[in-house]
């Protein structure tokens, strides 16, 4: 029977960034898929990282900033990227913040994101 999800669980982060998961480990116990929407902060960003996770990243509003091995990709509004398990990757955004949807597969936890600052 379809399942009626009214408001997503808010996850507190560092840095000023909200997190609404609306499926996932937090949200409804998922662990094979999390759906969360971003709003970050004009210039915010986060150590970079190591996930066991694939992660599509689909911008609603601003540019996010996505630094790979192979340099830096910008990701605007109407654009998705998508980055792999065991690629290290380091999300930020310019000035005027952005708003995006992560869908990770399997879900996102903090102990398989494997930020930098966690080694």
């Amino acid at each position: 029977m379809p399942r009626l999800l009214p408001a997503p669980s808010v996850i507190d982060v560092p840095g000023g960034k909200v997190i609404n998961e609306h499926v996932g480990r937090i949200a409804t116990g998922h662990d094979t898929v999390s759906v969360a929407h971003m709003i970050a902060p004009g210039d915010w960003s986060e150590p970079a990282q190591r996930p066991d996770f694939d992660e599509v990243t689909l911008v609603l509003r601003g540019v996010v900033l996505v630094e790979h091995d192979g340099g830096i990709t910008s990701v605007e509004a109407g654009q998705s990227i998508i980055t792999e398990a065991g690629e290290r990757v380091r999300y930020s955004c310019g000035p005027d913040g952005a708003e995006y949807v992560a869908v990770c597969l399997p879900a996102f936890s903090p102990d398989t994101v494997n930020r930098e600052e966690d080694a």
